[in-house]
């Protein structure tokens, strides 16, 4: 697998520095380190992981399927910057949606996200996803500040409980994993690359 330049940058203000690199330019996480350390380890090697399986991708290759299935890239990429915002921003802090969602006509099309993404050009798709992680990383660093990984989110669920950072954390790591998996799948179609 060849090296890949990263747009994003590994190193976040609230925890230490991550400075073993991959072979594929991602962070690894710490082996032995706090719990917030290692959660935030094992998010950014995730998020590494995806943009490394869309990097040097264009417009058509970010809208190509495979199998029966309709999931490319380009939409997971939009989906993933919709999940970062919305648990990050919405449900932690209790913001309202972002400007990339606000309008939008969920009860008309669920998945807009998914099929909207067909319309937008390879660097608008990385930046929207690039600048939800980034505003994710300020809103895990003002939960922080709050209390610590115990942080409970601002909205509460549907029974009216209220998980903490620490879950959303833990969640967006399966979130990121499960999607890795769909993009390995795509990307080895595309093109043939194939790794991890």
């Amino acid at each position: 697998m060849s090296k890949v330049g990263l747009q994003l940058r590994h190193t976040v203000p609230y925890t230490r520095r991550m400075t073993v690199i991959d072979d594929q330019g991602r962070p690894e996480p710490p082996i032995a380190a706090t719990e917030l350390d290692t959660l935030v380890g094992f998010l950014e090697y995730q998020r590494a992981t995806f943009e490394w399986k869309c990097s040097g991708l264009d417009a058509a290759e970010l809208n190509a399927t495979t199998a029966s299935s309709s999931m490319t890239l380009g939409g997971m990429m939009k989906h993933l910057a919709l999940v970062e915002d919305s648990w990050f921003s919405e449900v932690l802090l209790g913001n309202e949606p972002g400007a990339e969602w606000r309008n939008v006509d969920w009860n008309d099309d669920y998945d807009w996200e998914w099929h909207s993404a067909a319309d937008d050009s390879p660097e608008r798709l990385r930046q929207v996803w690039a600048d939800a992680v980034t505003h994710s990383r300020a809103c895990v660093a003002t939960a922080l500040e709050r209390d610590g990984l115990d942080t409970h989110a601002a909205r509460g669920q549907r029974d009216g409980s209220h998980v903490t950072l620490r879950w959303i954390l833990v969640h967006m790591i399966e979130e990121y994993a499960r999607h890795n998996g769909h993009a390995d799948l795509l990307r080895e179609a595309i093109d043939g690359e194939t790794g991890e």
